[in-house]
């Protein structure tokens, strides 16, 4: 391993390489250069090789020294694993096999709107759970209790639900949840309808009713994309939203795409990994990719 990621010490390292061996270069970060996408310093890191394969698809929506800076360089290529993320997913975007459900969990709206505008112009059913669903609720009138609310979204939120209604798009809320009196493991908890719920509790996962109206769309679907769980999943208690979706998932005959980050890890840890057909690595990158965005670290690619 280099002491470092450049320099005439690393030079020397890599000039004395024999057929067969690998450096392992010093974390890149350690220079403030990286982020900032140097050139300076990309050129002298793309000195050291002939080729760049960028294969760590977890990273390329970041524009810095390592993932784009680079490629100006040198001849820059797809490694397997990239390749792999963008035609699942790239397929599944741009030439869905129908029926195409997405399926958006997590805090906020503002996080996922751009993915929730992209979708709604793709997909032939939007199902929305997690905290955001409260959002989606409030803008119905609804009383929400202490729920997680994304207070400055719900003028979007009804914006949204108008535009699936135009669209013809399915859009699915929970008719159910599971609600508390507090956010912890052991608080006490019950099912009440969405439109019912009591003063002082909080919505932590969906209800038994909504799984099985979700689980009827997923498994007749053809392509799903899901992003973020549908509660609380660390937690035992207000785990069983999510289990359900992603047994639900497991159990479609179609195409599954898990879109990292929170959902990639409850799937995992449900045990229904296996099952998907594709989970990918990159949380923040499949979130950008999936609003439409265009990743620095592929988009300087010569072969994708």
């Amino acid at each position: 391993m280099a002491d470092d990621c450049i320099g005439e010490s690393v030079k020397a390292t890599v000039d004395d390489m024999k057929e067969g061996e690998i450096v392992l270069l010093e974390n890149v970060r350690f220079h403030p250069e990286e982020e900032k996408n140097d050139p300076a310093f990309a050129k002298e890191l793309a000195g050291l090789a002939e080729l760049y394969v960028s294969d760590a698809f977890g990273t390329v929506h970041r524009a810095h020294a390592s993932t784009a800076g680079v490629a100006a360089y040198l001849p820059a290529v797809a490694g397997f694993l990239i390749g792999k993320e963008l035609g699942i997913m790239g397929k599944a975007l741009e030439d869905p096999e129908r029926p195409f459900v997405a399926i958006l969990g997590g805090a906020k709206v503002s996080d996922k709107i751009g993915v929730i505008t992209n979708l709604l112009d793709k997909c032939d059913s939007l199902i929305i759970g997690g905290g955001m669903a409260y959002t989606f609720f409030k803008a119905q009138g609804l009383e929400i209790g202490t729920s997680l609310l994304d207070a400055d979204s719900v003028e979007l939120a009804k914006e949204i639900m108008t535009k699936a209604k135009a669209k013809g798009v399915n859009f699915l809320l929970p008719v159910d949840n599971v609600v508390a009196t507090a956010y912890a493991p052991d608080a006490e908890h019950k099912v009440v309808d969405s439109c019912c719920m009591p003063e002082g509790w909080m919505g932590l996962d969906i209800g038994p009713k909504t799984c099985e109206l979700f689980r009827k769309t997923i498994v007749e679907a053809k392509t799903v994309i899901w992003n973020g769980p549908m509660g609380v999943f660390e937690m035992p208690a207000f785990a069983e939203g999510t289990r359900a979706v992603a047994a639900a998932c497991a159990d479609c005959k179609g195409t599954t795409i898990i879109g990292g980050g929170d959902s990639a890890s409850a799937v995992k840890k449900l045990g229904f990994a296996k099952q998907m057909t594709h989970i990918s690595t990159g949380g923040g990158a499949s979130l950008e990719f999936l609003e439409g965005k265009v990743l620095p670290g592929v988009a300087v690619l010569n072969d994708k």
